[in-house]
């Protein structure tokens, strides 16, 4: 039976750094969990790689089939583009594990969808200190440094990721991303046991 393996965590502690790495690792059995977004695609993206592609309407369609299975918009300066999961008949878990990253309300409404059995949190942790740290150094790399919003993100997940929200949901594991080459291998080699497919 296979599972989807979700990365959540808070901003700045190294998720997409680890998830990218998992994926580079090319671990048999388990692929890419590829979410749909409304947001133009840009040169050099392929349409069902980096994500499924589409429109208002598209998204309105898939709305009245009831596919949706979690989703999320942002107002950007370029209008409002959303991201989300749907239940499209493109998971084949009978046979294949999915790599997945995204927030704790989406974590939980994957576990509602697929059972909490077959979604499986991969919770990414980091000391507050230095994932601020890491945030301002990340911000000032920005040709326009956004401060205030990176405060606004650091302080909303503070309460979105507090223990009690945490416990709620059953995140019980963790992974401490000192070293994300170490922690990504920590990870994989959970997957691999949590799988079945270990070498």
């Amino acid at each position: 039976m296979g599972k989807i393996f979700y990365i959540i965590g808070k901003s700045a502690t190294g998720k997409d750094t680890i998830y990218g790495k998992i994926l580079e690792q090319k671990i048999p059995g388990l692929e890419k969990l590829v979410i749909y977004t409304t947001r133009p695609q840009r040169e050099g993206e392929t349409n069902g790689k980096e994500y499924f592609f589409t429109d208002q309407k598209g998204l309105a369609e898939m709305r009245e089939k009831g596919v949706i299975i979690e989703e999320r918009t942002y107002h950007t300066v370029l209008g409002d583009w959303t991201y989300f999961t749907a239940d499209d008949g493109q998971l084949e878990l009978d046979t294949t594990d999915y790599l997945g990253i995204g927030t704790l309300e989406s974590y939980e409404k994957m576990a509602s969808w697929f059972g909490k059995d077959r979604v499986i949190p991969v919770y990414i942790e980091l000391e507050d200190g230095e994932r601020l740290s890491r945030a301002l150094s990340r911000e000032k790399q920005q040709k326009t440094p956004h401060y205030a919003e990176m405060c606004r993100r650091y302080l909303a997940d503070l309460e979105d990721f507090s223990e009690e929200k945490l416990m709620k949901a059953g995140i019980t594991k963790r992974f401490e991303n000192i070293d994300a080459v170490q922690t990504a291998a920590e990870i994989v080699k959970y997957i691999r046991e949590a799988s079945g497919r270990v070498e």
